[in-house]
């Protein structure tokens, strides 16, 4: 890390000197919450949209799989045309496309139209999120001044996922779920006509020639294809020929991904950004991290209403604490990473992590939320505040100004693909022989409750081991010492 400065405030933005650094952070922070609120804010509500819409269980999961998907196979794709076009035009663009989509989403009359919509919602926030963190990064000069900016970044892309949660709760309970939806319809609208007074344009200097097409097709296919997939073997299998198949297929494009890549003159993701040894170990740290914070919300939100009996609203009140905690571990994140390398900020923050989900494992399921689910929320909150900020920063050490938008677009990839195959892995294993225990349950409340209970202790632990494997790679990998800020 750059030497810490006590009397450094975040410094004027070197895109233009008019613009106050201020408004283009709370522009895009704003623009950020939005993308990070709509991947978590449908969990408490999909039984009334299941009961509103008359769908069946295996077509609501891809109500929240339609979005993810879409919007984790074009991160990157976005992040190349903001810096190609114009990130503030991309980012108007994405606000647009995403409204639009809300407003689909909210106006849906079956379950065919809600989930297309949900897939256009993942497009527009797929322009919106690499454009909004790469306008950041290109904006701040490295060292304090962009320390200080990702860490409300990153404390806002916490706590969005949290209050994503609640809000879908308190919606569904009260004016109904469309309104999860439409919320998004003036917010969106708004900003994108804001945008010019309040953001300035900005681009790489040189814009490529030509685009790289052919990356950003076979690239953008093989993430769809790997979310998707992802998604899909918790129900489908592991061991599937369809599963096998659709793996295969991801593996064939990306390599010819690769290949195009190194050859072509103007390649649309550099592979030479992946010599920048903690920015390459940020990007694999976040697919481990995001596969556990994805395994939590999912399993945590269930482990409260099917064991603890909460209603959505109940469950959605529950994370305030965690969401509290979120802030502060990103408070103490941005204060330490100006005075010491990411390593041991982000070992912290995964030990914390770790240490919340296995009181969460142990937690009984006739136990009281004060004794057994807050202290689990409180550490939670505080590792997933300390690692969200030190993974935004790390992921953009050494990165230049003109592939802003890739670096942008690989830590978002990277976040969405993790998130999928946490959750696929997760869910596999807590789900494993679930089945038969309902059935020899026999329909005594009880015995459901425990069979339930013991399906999310498994997911905690694994979710737990997600966490432990994170920690270890940072360990082996990081570099140590202050002048990893470089490499």
């Amino acid at each position: 890390m750059n030497a810490p400065d006590s009397t450094s405030t975040i410094s004027p933005p070197r895109t233009s000197a008019s613009a106050a650094p201020g408004v283009i952070l709370a522009f895009v922070c704003i623009a950020q919450f939005m993308v990070f609120l709509d991947v978590s804010i449908v969990n408490l509500a999909l039984p009334s949209i299941q009961d509103g819409l008359g769908m069946s269980d295996v077509s609501l999961e891809y109500i929240v799989t339609a979005y993810s998907t879409v919007l984790g196979g074009f991160l990157l794709l976005g992040g190349r045309l903001a810096d190609t076009f114009g990130r503030r035009s991309v980012l108007r663009a994405g606000l647009i496309v995403f409204a639009l989509a809300s407003l689909a989403s909210g106006l849906a009359t079956s379950g065919a139209m809600l989930i297309t919509a949900r897939g256009f919602q993942g497009l527009g926030s797929s322009l919106i999120a690499p454009a909004a963190l790469s306008m950041l990064t290109s904006t701040y000069a490295e060292g304090p001044a962009r320390n200080k900016a990702l860490g409300i970044w990153g404390s806002l892309s916490g706590i969005a996922s949290i209050a994503g949660v609640i809000l879908g709760g308190v919606l569904a309970d009260g004016p109904g779920w469309e309104w999860i939806f439409w919320i998004n319809v003036p917010i969106g609208l708004g900003a994108a006509l804001l945008a010019p007074r309040m953001v300035p344009e900005s681009r790489a200097e040189e814009r490529r020639r030509p685009f790289d097409t052919a990356g950003a097709v076979t690239l953008t296919a093989g993430l769809l294809l790997l979310i998707f997939t992802l998604g899909e073997a918790t129900t489908v299998g592991w061991g599937t020929l369809r599963t096998i198949g659709s793996l295969t297929g991801v593996a064939v494009l990306l390599a010819v991904f690769l290949v195009i890549e190194a050859r072509v003159a103007s390649p649309m993701m550099p592979l030479r950004i992946f010599r920048l040894t903690t920015m390459r170990t940020a990007n694999l740290s976040a697919v481990l991290v995001f596969g556990t914070f994805g395994a939590l919300f999912f399993f945590a939100s269930l482990f409260m209403q099917q064991v603890y009996g909460y209603s959505p609203m109940q469950a959605g009140f529950a994370y305030v604490p965690l969401a509290v905690s979120v802030a502060v571990g990103a408070g103490i994140a941005s204060a330490l990473i100006t005075k010491v390398a990411a390593r041991p900020v982000l070992i912290s923050g995964l030990v914390v992590t770790v240490s919340g989900l296995l009181l969460l494992w142990r937690a009984p399921a006739d136990g009281r939320y004060a004794l057994d689910i807050l202290p689990a929320f409180l550490a939670l909150g505080l590792g997933c505040g300390m690692v969200f900020v030190t993974l935004q920063i790390a992921a953009f050490v050494g990165i230049s100004d003109e592939e802003a938008g890739v670096g942008a677009g690989l830590i978002n990839t990277s976040q969405e693909a993790g998130g999928a195959l946490g959750l696929a892995v997760v869910a596999t294993i807590a789900y494993s022989g679930l089945g038969s225990d309902l059935a020899s349950a026999g329909g005594d409340p009880i015995l459901l409750r425990d069979a339930q209970a013991a399906a999310n202790h498994d997911a905690f632990l694994a979710a737990a081991c997600l966490g432990s494997a994170a920690l270890l790679l940072v360990m082996a990998l990081m570099p140590r010492g202050r002048k990893a800020s470089s490499r």
